[in-house]
């Protein structure tokens, strides 16, 4: 173990993180040096922080130096847990408390159009980003973190599930890619996450081996909650294997396609008419429509051209996804907009609904619209098409009445 290590992020640019340094010395007790702008208000709450983290782990002697640039307390403690598990051999966590707002679960049928990425040792990105009112965001471990970073991003992952403020959206993580990922789960499962992205998944096998994972943390933890899986496919093994991923496990509840690592496995370029893609994303549509799960789109990388980004939208939705992954905020409100049902959708799914609603009402066993009968899979779809209006505001709750 080292006696010397350091965790964070600090210089230039840097903002809502802080970087710690922290010796384990052999006498002189605790030695804490601060910098920070805002060490006339919370320099003495810092300090108070430090000491605490520095007892829980029976340190009694140490020189630590914080560079602070705003970070708050759950970022502050993760940095300095991550330089003491550098230093000593522990398994012990110092966990924040987890607030009210992180405590709701979520079901598999939630509407998932919007997904932001957030990169999981990023702090800054993290504590607004509820405001912009994606569906879901994602706390990446994986592509986003560079290997050097992997368990500070974990600690920080681990503490922003329990601290931060998401303002409704689906808490999400992408775990690394099996077998890495599986240590990941150990940080988040005890944590009230909602829903654990697999990425470039290829076989049903993955799918089995994290869901054991997850079965023995719930079981140490006494976890009841519902963990929800969103396999990614992401190379032509995984397109061909999508329908077996989709129906590997009965927690999961959708299939997502991440069309970057695809069209590098199958040797093309990306482009903005996705033709090279086609066909990979209709296996997928295929595939999630089977399972009967949610099929969900990659993510468009361009954030400048958001007129490009609504065009790619209508050919998803017109391919059959429900929703796509973000990396900007500003791309959610048109994910939403053109993801949304339209008037003739929403309208025709109105009486759809109420030719269902009175043939319950008359005890009859036959739904029947004029002269076309009406199934069971298509009532369901009018009744989504009629919640997604409801969730955006299109329509009121009180819809039948108006």
């Amino acid at each position: 173990m080292n006696k010397i290590a350091k965790a964070g992020n600090s210089g230039k640019g840097v903002r809502s993180d802080c970087s710690v340094t922290l010796e384990i010395t052999k006498s002189n007790g605790i030695e804490i040096a601060l910098q920070s702008k805002v060490k006339v208000l919370y320099g003495e709450s810092i300090v108070k922080l430090c000491n605490n983290i520095l007892k829980f782990y029976n340190i009694k002697n140490a020189k630590v130096t914080i560079e602070d640039a705003g970070a708050l307390d759950f970022v502050i403690a993760a940095r300095i847990e991550t330089a003491i598990r550098q230093c000593i051999s522990t398994n012990k966590e110092y966990l924040p408390a987890l607030i009210s707002e992180n405590k709701e679960h979520t079901t598999k049928e939630r509407n998932r159009i919007s997904r932001l990425y957030l990169p999981g040792n990023s702090p800054n990105f993290m504590l607004n980003a509820g405001v912009h009112k994606p569906n879901a965001i994602i706390l990446d471990l994986e592509d986003s973190v560079a290997p050097s970073k992997k368990e500070e991003a974990q600690l920080l992952v681990r503490n922003a599930l329990r601290q931060v403020n998401f303002y409704g959206a689906e808490r999400m993580v992408r775990i690394n890619q099996i077998p890495n990922g599986l240590n990941d789960l150990d940080y988040i499962i005890p944590h009230n996450v909602n829903l654990i992205l697999v990425p470039k998944c290829e076989s049903s096998e993955q799918i089995q081996k994290v869901n054991a994972r997850i079965k023995d943390i719930s079981k140490k933890y006494n976890i009841k909650n519902p963990v929800w899986l969103m396999p990614i496919i992401e190379s032509a093994l995984g397109v061909v294997n999508s329908y077996k991923i989709a129906t590997a496990a009965d927690n999961i509840a959708a299939l997502a396609i991440g069309l970057e690592d695809y069209t590098a496995d199958i040797g093309v370029r990306r482009t903005k008419e996705a033709t090279e893609s086609f066909f990979a994303r209709s296996m997928v549509v295929n595939a999630a429509r089977a399972a009967g799960i949610q099929p969900i789109d990659s993510v468009f990388s361009d954030i400048e051209d958001l007129e490009a980004l609504k065009q790619n939208v209508l050919v998803s939705k017109g391919l059959g996804f429900e929703g796509m992954g973000c990396i900007h905020p500003r791309q959610i409100k048109v994910i939403h907009e053109n993801y949304a049902p339209g008037i003739d959708e929403i309208e025709k799914a109105k009486k759809i609904v109420a030719a269902f609603n009175e043939a319950q009402e008359e005890g009859l066993g036959v739904v029947a619209l004029g002269s076309k009968m009406i199934d069971a899979p298509v009532v369901k779809r009018a009744l989504r098409t009629i919640d997604i209006a409801i969730n955006f505001e299109i329509i009121s709750n009180n819809w039948r009445k108006e």
